[in-house]
């Protein structure tokens, strides 16, 4: 049955900010929301919308059991992108304080692609490995595997400007479509997992909004924002070379998406069904279309 407090971690990221308001919206649940900076203004929202804020790490296991105290779920998701190899140390700590609690209901935030010797992708290798242990423990678990975010074309992945004015963005993805998703959408498809427990324990959901090639995304972009927008594939060994940190792990995951994921529509549509309002790209990019802009505006100079 629905209701009791759901312990939120990375609650004021993009992935437990929006389980968060989505489970405090709800009105169904209390919501605790484990952070280490308390005081921040992320955490400051949370706390007027109606959350309780206590301050807790990944890294300290003891700080992990006084936040599950008295929770009857719990919405984890740890961060490559800012720990590397310690995420799994961080995740591993989480799935032993969630196992020690004996919490009834634990959504976790993993994936679980294929493994292929000739492409070592380390952010899904850990949160793969993370899931296994998880699993090796019997936890009644929910594992959701989050699609590509729609907010990496304006973060990580912006259009660069030609000579010519026209835009283009590129990575190894070739014709396969790209699975993604607005980060900010995740809450309303955890909440109805939450709400059926029993149907969604030991299960993997995919979190996905859209699935198009990215000459789609391209050609949505040149619609919506009245630009010229292409998508270039750009081979892995050349995108790879570009050298900033984690080039060489987002090459090999677009090339393993172009070579062995060629459709989520399965997880697209099991989304839709959990949440009838998940935002299509053009949805999401029409809604952030002026910021949008503004990104491209400032980017600098042409390629």
């Amino acid at each position: 049955m629905p209701g009791g407090t759901i312990l939120v971690t990375g609650a004021t990221g993009a992935q437990g900010g929006s389980v968060a308001c989505y489970l405090l919206s709800s009105g169904r649940y209390r919501v605790r929301c484990l952070t280490r900076k308390p005081e921040s203004a992320a955490a400051t929202a949370l706390q007027c919308a109606g959350a309780e804020v206590v301050q807790g790490d990944l890294e300290d296991p003891a700080s992990l059991r006084a936040a599950l105290d008295g929770c009857s779920g719990v919405f984890g998701v740890t961060n490559y992108w800012e720990h590397f190899e310690r995420e799994y140390t961080e995740g591993k700590n989480l799935v032993d304080a969630v196992a020690e609690a004996r919490i009834g209901h634990f959504v976790f935030s993993t994936l679980g692609y294929p493994s292929k010797p000739d492409l070592e992708v380390p952010h899904i290798e850990i949160k793969t490995r993370l899931e296994e242990y998880a699993r090796s423990l019997g936890l009644p678990a929910t594992y959701v595997h989050v699609a590509f975010y729609y907010e990496n074309f304006l973060a990580y992945f912006p259009p660069r400007r030609r000579d010519d004015g026209s835009y283009w963005f590129g990575f190894p993805q070739g014709d396969t479509p790209l699975a993604a998703v607005a980060a900010a959408d995740l809450g309303g498809v955890v909440v109805p997992i939450f709400d059926g427990p029993e149907e969604y324990k030991g299960r993997r959901v995919g979190v996905v909004g859209d699935d198009q090639p990215c000459q789609r995304y391209a050609e949505t972009m040149s619609r919506v924002l009245g630009m010229r927008i292409a998508y270039r594939h750009v081979p892995r060994e050349v995108f790879a070379a570009f050298g900033f940190p984690g080039a060489d792990d987002l090459a090999n995951m677009f090339d393993l998406n172009r070579r062995f994921i060629l459709s989520r529509r399965k997880d697209l549509e099991e989304s839709r069904a959990l949440y009838p309002r998940i935002r299509t790209f053009e949805k999401w990019l029409t809604e952030n279309a002026d910021r949008f802009r503004s990104v491209l505006e400032a980017g600098s100079g042409a390629a």
